[in-house]
C-alpha cells in the first residue's frame, strides 16, 4: 500500500473515529480492564443445549438487524490492551477500527464492507506520518484473506449467519458471564471434523437486543465499553488506492520510510 505522506501518529485516526460517534471520554486511549475469563463453573456441557443452540440464534438473528457505533476494549494474545471501534450503519455498510491491528502493532487498521466489497484501510502508523488510505481486498460477502485478516472484525458481521443457521455444526451451551461483561453469554464450539471450523470457538456473549457485549476467542478477549446510535452510513477513513493490503506480521523497517514519505 502507498500512502501520501500526511500528519496522522499514533492512535490520532482511531480517537477522531471515537470522538466523531460520541464515544470519547468513555475509555479512551485508558487500559482496559483486565483480561476477562470464564469461571470454572461455566464451563460448557460437552455436546451443547438445544435450549442454548435456539436462544442463541434468536440473539443472533437480532444482532444480524442491529445498528450501532461501539467502542470495545480488546486484549489480544500478546497481552496488549488496545480500543476497538464497531460501527454497523442504518444502511447495512460496516466499519471495524482496531488499534495497532495490522503490521505487527505499527498501524492502526480498519476493515470497511459495503456494496462494493471489502476494504482494509490504513489509520495511521506509530513513528511514521501517513494520510488514511483503503485498499480493495475482497468482494462482498467474502472472508479477508488472512494475509490481511486482522481477525477483530469477525466478531461482529462475519459469524452471524452461521450463528442463525440452527443446522450448522455448532455446539451451543450457556455459561455464566465473562467477568465485567453483561448480557447472556454461550460457549460456541465446532462440531465438525473438518480443520475449517465454520466460526471462531470460544465465548459469545449478547444484550437482549442483540449488541454484542464481549467474546473471548483464540486470539483474544473482547469487552463493551460504550455504544451509542448508529450513523446513516459508514465513511472510508481514506481513499481507495491501488497496491498490496497491508500484512499482519511485524512491519519490514526498510519500508516505512517509503510509505511515509510517498506521494510527497
Amino acid at each position: 500500500m502507498r500512502l501520501p505522506s500526511g500528519s496522522g501518529r499514533g492512535l490520532s485516526a482511531l480517537t477522531a473515529v471515537a470522538l466523531a460517534l460520541g464515544l470519547a471520554g468513555c475509555g479512551g486511549d485508558d487500559a482496559p480492564a483486565a483480561t476477562p475469563t470464564v469461571s470454572a463453573s461455566a464451563s460448557a456441557t460437552a455436546g451443547g443445549s438445544p435450549d442454548a443452540r435456539v436462544q442463541f440464534a434468536g440473539l443472533a438473528a437480532l444482532a444480524m438487524d442491529r445498528r450501532y457505533a461501539a467502542l470495545y476494549s480488546f486484549t489480544g494474545g500478546d497481552g496488549v490492551a488496545r480500543n476497538v471501534v464497531a460501527t454497523v450503519a442504518n444502511d447495512g455498510t460496516w466499519r471495524v477500527d482496531i488499534a495497532n491491528g495490522a503490521l505487527g502493532g505499527a498501524a492502526d487498521v480498519s476493515i470497511v464492507h459495503n456494496a462494493n466489497g471489502v476494504y482494509q484501510c490504513m489509520l495511521s502508523m506509530t513513528g511514521a506520518p501517513v494520510t488514511p488510505a483503503c485498499v480493495h481486498v475482497t468482494a462482498k460477502g467474502e472472508k479477508v484473506p488472512s494475509q490481511f485478516d486482522p481477525k477483530v472484525q469477525r466478531l461482529f458481521r462475519q459469524w452471524l449467519p452461521v450463528f442463525t443457521d440452527r443446522n450448522s455444526a455448532l455446539a451451543v451451551s450457556a455459561v455464566q458471564p465473562l467477568a465485567g461483561a453483561s448480557g447472556s453469554c454461550y460457549s460456541v464450539d465446532s462440531i465438525t471434523a473438518s480443520l475449517d471450523a465454520p466460526v471462531d470457538v470460544g465465548v459469545y456473549c449478547y444484550s437482549t437486543d442483540g449488541l454484542l457485549t464481549a467474546a473471548r476467542v483464540g486470539f483474544g478477549v473482547l469487552k463493551l465499553v460504550r455504544q451509542v446510535a448508529a450513523p446513516a452510513t459508514v465513511q472510508f477513513p481514506g481513499p481507495e488506492v491501488g497496491g498490496e493490503a497491508m500484512g499482519m506480521g511485524g512491519a519490514d523497517p526498510a519500508a516505512v520510510p517509503s510509505v511515509a514519505t510517498s506521494g510527497g
